[in-house]
């Protein structure tokens, strides 16, 4: 550390830790540091243990680079036998310096096996009661901070029962007894409960029960950063979803966008009269009010990427049934353009696999109007279906009901509705004759 950093910052972020979503917080925690040129260090070792961890680290390295601008060195990214931590003295020695440390996806249990009891633990300790500058701990590291730690690949993966681990208790320098739960409001399982880091609300409760009474679980959503100004002594929370306090089944949520003071959240953790002080209109699940004065924040955080192939997609067959091509293409780029973004994601898939299929849909119907034409089958089928409908016109004026009746059948057993009205025919394609994608017209009279 150069001396410039007079910060002391926190942060915990559920997930998302290098995507779109959170570029605008980690340029917000750089700049705290006020220097141009600070030395960061991305502490590998909690997915150390992965045959692609070389992979991971130059993923982050490449979207601190161009997103943040930041230059990021690597410490522990090789696997290393459980409680011996691959830093060196001069690898240690550059995390206990550094003006901004890093550590996010993998797991858990790994990385507490690695640190727990180490060097490495101890220069974390420090940095959160007594350094400078900015941690970042992200996903797997952010379960480690506290006293008791979830580890979700036995639970979730391998159907362990419910248990907790020994955290490093990080959090512990600043009075709060808590077990942190990144990921926790995920919804991966669709209609199955993957909210609180996988383990849904049955096993959280289990676990819930193992708690000591005065301790709570402070859960974290996705895309999200609960950023601690421990000079301040204040949390903020910044990015998409918010912060839960939550004991005994009961839950405090600290919206996005909003911020408290520590001697608040400690009086929530521990549940005392203390916790209630102020905020009686606080509710179960309800949201609490600012307690302490806004800072400027960064600007919302895009859309994630499932969003952003919804709203792809959606322009696409806008384009598609409007025969407009430019548009076609453009929501293809675009919707590329946010596949190659996300595609630093560090963390656990966010949707780019879907994405990718989304795209590749797309290119395909590109192809097919590109052989085919862009007009839909109502154009095709006006000339034939608008000459027949003038001699059915004509045969009901001479009387010639029956043969008019046929070629209103012929024309609906084509899947074509007929309307006669005071102003002329109607028609239009009736649903299920449709091909997918394209939307009822109907066709008025002299149109």
């Amino acid at each position: 550390m150069d001396g410039t950093s007079r910060c002391r910052i926190l942060a915990i972020v559920g997930s998302g830790e290098t995507s779109p979503t959170m570029v605008t917080v980690h340029r917000m925690l750089v700049a705290r540091l006020g220097t141009e040129a600070p030395s960061a260090v991305l502490l590998a070792t909690p997915y150390a243990f992965q045959e692609n961890a070389g992979d991971v680290s130059a993923r982050a390295q490449v979207y601190f680079a161009r997103s943040v601008g930041l230059a990021v060195g690597v410490l522990g990214g090789t696997q290393t036998t459980p409680g011996n931590d691959p830093a060196d003295d001069d690898g240690l020695a550059a995390l206990g310096d550094a003006d901004w440390v890093f550590a996010g996806p993998g797991s858990p249990s790994y990385a507490l096996a690695q640190w727990r009891g180490s060097t490495v633990a101890e220069v974390l300790a420090g940095r959160v009661a007594a350094g400078e500058g900015v941690t970042v701990l992200a996903s797997a590291a952010a379960a480690t901070m506290g006293f008791a730690a979830v580890p979700v690949y036995e639970i979730y993966k391998a159907g362990a029962a419910p248990y907790w681990l020994a955290g490093l208790d990080l959090l512990g320098a600043v009075g709060l007894k808590v077990a942190v739960i990144p990921h926790y409001d995920n919804t991966e399982g669709g209609r199955y409960d993957t909210r609180y880091c996988y383990l849904g609300e049955r096993r959280l409760s289990l676990l819930e029960q193992n708690l000591p009474a005065d301790a709570a679980i402070l859960g974290v959503d996705e895309h999200t950063a609960a950023v601690f100004d421990l000079r301040a002594q204040t949390m903020d929370i910044y990015g998409r979803g918010g912060v839960t306090v939550r004991r005994a089944g009961d839950s405090t949520v600290l919206p996005p966008g909003s911020a408290i003071s520590l001697t608040r959240l400690r009086a929530l953790v521990r549940g005392g009269i203390a916790a209630t002080a102020g905020i009686a209109a606080v509710a179960t699940g309800a949201a609490l009010p600012p307690a302490v004065p806004r800072r400027a924040r960064p600007v919302d955080p895009p859309p994630a990427l499932p969003d952003i192939t919804d709203e792809a997609r959606c322009r696409f067959e806008s384009a598609e049934q409007s025969g407009d091509a430019a548009g076609m293409v453009t929501a293809i780029l675009d919707l590329e353009a946010a596949i190659a973004a996300w595609a630093a994601d560090t963390d656990e898939d966010q949707g780019t696999e879907q994405a990718r299929s989304v795209l590749r849909g797309l290119v395909v119907r590109l192809g097919r109007a590109a052989q085919s034409g862009l007009r839909g089958p109502h154009d095709l089928l006006r000339p034939a279906v608008e000459q027949l409908i003038t001699l059915r016109g004509a045969l009901r004026g001479q009387g010639c009901y029956r043969t008019a009746d046929a070629i209103r059948r012929a024309l609906a057993t084509a899947g074509l509705e007929i309307q006669d009205t005071s102003e002329g025919t109607r028609w239009r394609m009736r649903a299920h004759s449709r091909p997918d994608g394209w939307q009822a017209r109907t066709f008025e009279p002299g149109s």
